[in-house]
């Protein structure tokens, strides 16, 4: 799908039997597939039918299958699109902040306007390419939300925002070349998105969560959100809370805010290790956990917490440690021979050696499991040996 008189196609009664029957197609098949369908119908609606069907087919890890297999993607939209449990929660903060419109800029294919949409604020959808304007058009209304989301096809530095109770930007971090990491590069730039959101009662503006803590304005909340373990983003708030740093992981919603307390001691390793979720370390919050869990660091410079008590807490996940060895391939292939572990996971935090190097080396093998985990421990290359510690079922 490349213009709009192909998306047109998609969304005639023809367009619509094609992705219908390509629902759950087999990529590998396509080109028996291809053949088959031109006998039927025209070259180029078979071909838009295959790419969509593809698309939605990727979209389902973001979307989940019930609202891929209805909504519609450019390949771009795929890649740069929010995933729904985020768009949902920022949809709920939005709305617990007493917001009813927010006007959206940067939409994309619709993803977070969908979400806003859904959590029962008007949206206002800009995006300046004719066709992912019609492929947001085109998703309000297959998921039944046309009457809270506007779409409008403009450029987004040209709409006034006044009319609206807030502001959500979404600047496209990715060119030509891939990912952008220069916030002043983004398009449009973020020194234009954080006038924008000061001139407006409430905003949220979506950045990528490598971005350095310095360039966060003042008078902005900074909030990191991780999905199932895995960092997504970061969103810098205004009309919130000033200054704030925020670590919100999801699904479950745990949240963690900064306290302002200074960087933990280091200590030796006690009896557990804890692995603090990528958003708590983003946000800068491993003293945070190290004090809820009354622990300290076994680096000054590795965010891994120690303790000789067991606290399970949402923002990380505990290990108990058996063993503490120098780096040593010989000693650790011994030892995981000795006690027959065949099912090895490796982490690493703070050495050079990739995970898939030892697990080759070591040629694990037996009925026992267990994690090494490659560190330094004040300052010293080391291997923790242990086992995953999960919260009992409550």
């Amino acid at each position: 799908m490349t213009d709009l008189a192909s998306f047109a196609a998609l969304l005639s009664p023809e367009g619509q039997t094609l992705l219908a029957a390509l629902r759950d197609h087999d990529p590998a098949q396509e080109l028996a597939i291809a053949s088959r369908l031109r006998r039927d119908h025209p070259a180029e609606l078979v071909s838009a039918a295959l790419g969509q069907a593809r698309l939605r087919q990727r979209a389902v890890a973001k979307f989940g299958a019930e609202d891929a297999y209805r909504m519609y993607f450019t390949p771009n939209g795929v890649e740069q699109s929010t995933r729904a449990s985020v768009g949902a929660h920022r949809a709920a903060r939005f709305k617990a902040l007493g917001v009813g419109s927010v006007a959206d800029l940067c939409s994309g294919v619709g993803g977070d306007a969908l979400a806003l949409a859904r959590a029962g604020i008007s949206v206002l959808a800009v995006d300046r390419d004719p066709l992912t304007a019609e492929v947001a058009r085109a998703n309000a209304a297959a998921l039944g939300l046309s009457d809270l989301v506007e779409v409008r096809c403009a450029d987004v530095t040209e709409i006034d925002t006044s009319p609206y109770d807030a502001v959500f930007v979404d600047p496209a971090r990715r060119g030509g070349r891939g990912r952008i990491f220069d916030p002043e590069a983004y398009s449009p730039p973020l020194s234009w998105a954080v006038e924008t959101a000061r001139g407006a009662p409430r905003a949220a503006l979506k950045i990528a969560p490598g971005i350095p803590h310095e360039t966060v304005p003042e008078e902005a909340e900074a909030e990191w959100i991780s999905d199932g373990g895995d960092v997504k983003e970061a969103v810098l708030w205004f009309g919130t809370e000033p200054g704030a740093r925020r670590a919100t992981l999801l699904p479950s919603g745990a949240a963690l805010t900064g306290r302002g307390l200074p960087d933990p001691a280091v200590r030796p390793v006690g009896r557990y290790l804890y692995e603090p979720d990528g958003a708590v370390i983003r946000a800068h919050l491993v003293a945070e956990v190290a004090e809820e869990l009354d622990g300290g660091l076994v680096d000054a410079t590795i965010a891994y917490v120690t303790s000789d008590v067991l606290t399970h807490v949402p923002y990380a996940s505990a290990y108990e440690i058996t063993d503490e060895l120098p780096f040593n391939l010989k000693k650790l292939k011994a030892l995981l021979r000795e006690r027959e572990v065949g099912v090895l996971t490796v982490k690493k935090r703070g050495s050079a050696v990739e995970p898939e190097e030892i697990r080759r080396k070591v040629k694990p093998k037996g009925p026992h499991s267990a994690t090494v985990l490659l560190t330094r421990v004040a300052g010293a290359p080391t291997m923790l040996i242990g086992r995953p510690v999960r919260p009992e079922p409550s």
